[in-house]
Formats: structure tokens, sequence, C-alpha cells
């Protein structure tokens, strides 16, 4: 594991990308809209922990965990609650959009693979002007976390062999499901709230805590000199 330029030049043509925490600040934005949602209906105060810890499914399936009772409202609230708050996280992370572009530009299959349910993510894919680049979407299941599975599903849609393929995420789970598909790592500790000791010490194939680093990286990753048909 480096938080450098490796020496060792892989033939990579996939990048797959974690959304929260990965490409922009969007997990505050998750929290509020859940207090927002949820609250009411429950009638009590949640801290971000007790939220955080339904974290894993969709956020449908957090609402299903939290409020069972009121499950139908619980979502159009949050939904409604994450699009009104976008406005005060409007942008992703500084670099990223250049930097997805440009590996695009470089022939890389760039992917998104993500924990979020699909209206959530299309909101965000929007507010970034990002709702037509990915070359797929894979979105999260009410019913749990299938991080793992979706990655499986890219693979065989796509038959890039295993090495050819890195993830990016910020989370221990995308480290955890990257290894569960037999890919590469990078751990994305760019975000304010990604922890770093706690993803070194998992010990990924990279880490950076700069989008720069990161590019500067991808860089000299990829191999092909053009874009995949």
């Amino acid at each position: 594991m480096t938080s450098c330029v490796s020496r060792c030049v892989y033939d990579m043509k996939a990048l797959l990308f974690d959304l929260d925490g990965t490409i922009g600040n969007t997990l505050p934005l998750c929290i509020e809209a859940f207090r927002k949602a949820i609250e009411p209906l429950a009638k009590k105060s949640l801290s971000d922990a007790e939220i955080i810890a339904q974290f894993g499914p969709s956020e449908e399936g957090t609402i299903k965990a939290l409020i069972p009772g009121h499950f139908t409202e619980g979502v159009e609230k949050y939904i409604e609650f994450y699009k009104q708050g976008h406005s005060n996280w409007p942008e992703p992370f500084e670099g990223i959009v250049e930097t997805l572009h440009h590996l695009k530009e470089k022939g890389c299959y760039i992917g998104l693979v993500t924990g979020k349910g699909l209206r959530s993510t299309q909101i965000t894919l929007e507010t970034y002007n990002l709702a037509d680049f990915f070359d797929c979407i894979k979105t999260g299941s009410i019913h749990g976390p299938v991080k793992k599975e979706r990655i499986e599903e890219v693979i065989s849609e796509t038959q890039f062999d295993r090495s050819e393929i890195m993830y990016v995420g910020d989370s221990p789970g995308d480290i955890t499901a990257s290894r569960a598909c037999g890919i590469k790592i990078i751990a994305a500790a760019w975000s304010p709230t990604s922890d770093y000791d706690n993803l070194l010490s998992m010990q990924p194939d990279y880490i950076f805590k700069t989008i720069r680093n990161f590019r500067n990286f991808a860089d000299i990753q990829i191999m092909a000199n053009k874009p995949i048909q």
C-alpha cells in the first residue's frame, strides 16, 4: 500500500467510483435530510451516530430501519429535504470533475458504484452536472449493503479482467467489497468526513489525501492509448 505514485504501472482500464465522500462532501447533507425527515415522524431526536449506524442499505433501508411505520412518507420527506438541502452543498470536491473528464479522455472506463438509492443519486449527479457522464451507474439496495454485488455486475457486463479495474472509495466498506471482488482499492481520504487512520489500518492498495495526488497516480496507471470501444 502506498500514498504516492507507484513505479509499477498497471494496464488499468476501468475506475469505479463511490459517490458520498468520494466525489462530493454529501455525507452531512444525507444526515441533515435524514434528521429533518425522520425526527418529526419518530417524535424523537436522533444523533449523528444513530443515523450513521443504519448506513449500509440505501436511504430507503435506513428509513425502514428507523421508522418502519412511516416508511413511504419518510422516504418522500427524505428526498424532498435532500433535494432542497443540496443547494448548501452545490459543488463536488474541487478538482474531481476535471479529473473524471481527464481520465475518460485518456480512454478509461469510468463507472459509479454507490450504496445510495437511485433517486438521491440522480439528484446529486444532476446538481454536479454529471448525470450523463458515467459509463455505468450502480446504486444500492433497501435490503442491505450490495457494493460487492454491484461491482461484480460491472465486471460481468464489461468483461474487464479484475486486474484492469480499481475502485475508489472513502469507507472501510469500500475496501472490504473491493477485496471480496479481487480488485484493487484506492482509499479516498480527501473528504473532511473520512477517517484516514482507520482507512490506513485496513491496508488499502493505495490511499490519497488529495485529488491532485490521485490524479497523478491514475495518469501513470492508465495504459490505453485510445478510447475503449
